[in-house]
């Protein structure tokens, strides 16, 4: 008996989750599935442009892992654009990512979990309400990222 998948760490769940040919009654359509981890994948690779090891370290699953989501992802895109289907974003093997932040007002520490795919969230301290918000790497401890007016 093969042992349960491994949760898929993302970072993005998207507003939308179907997506079909204009012009097709819905009642007319093959449906492919494809799942948030697929979804993420296609995002971090296709979207993002980073190689193959940075997207699997990302996802927190081996290269051949990632490699393997890649290709069932796009195969499953593939189908759905040459055979006129729908296309549902569902399910899968995943957990949301939590990011750590520290408040540069005022120094405050503290992770959250974003949830949707919306670019430019404003992210705000729980103590002191500021938009002075910076990321926080894990392994550095260092500054990384976000000020006010940047996209989280």
């Amino acid at each position: 008996m093969p042992r349960p998948p491994k949760d898929r760490r993302v970072e993005f769940l998207p507003d939308v989750t179907y997506f079909k040919p204009k012009g097709m009654p819905l009642r007319m359509l093959e449906e492919v599935s494809l799942t948030i981890e697929e979804l993420e994948a296609i995002r971090l690779k296709d979207l993002e442009g980073l190689d193959q090891e940075s997207c699997a370290k990302k996802m927190e699953v081996s290269r051949p892992t990632f490699q393997r989501v890649l290709m069932n992802a796009r195969a499953k895109i593939a189908d759905a654009l040459v055979g006129g289907k729908a296309i549902k974003v569902e399910g899968g093997n995943y957990r949301i990512a939590r990011i750590k932040c520290r408040c540069g007002s005022c120094d405050h520490e503290f992770e959250f979990s974003p949830v949707s795919g919306r670019r430019g969230m404003d992210v705000y301290c729980p103590e002191c309400d500021s938009l002075d918000i910076i990321k926080v790497n894990n392994k550095t401890k260092g500054r990384h990222g976000h000020r006010r007016g940047q996209e989280f």
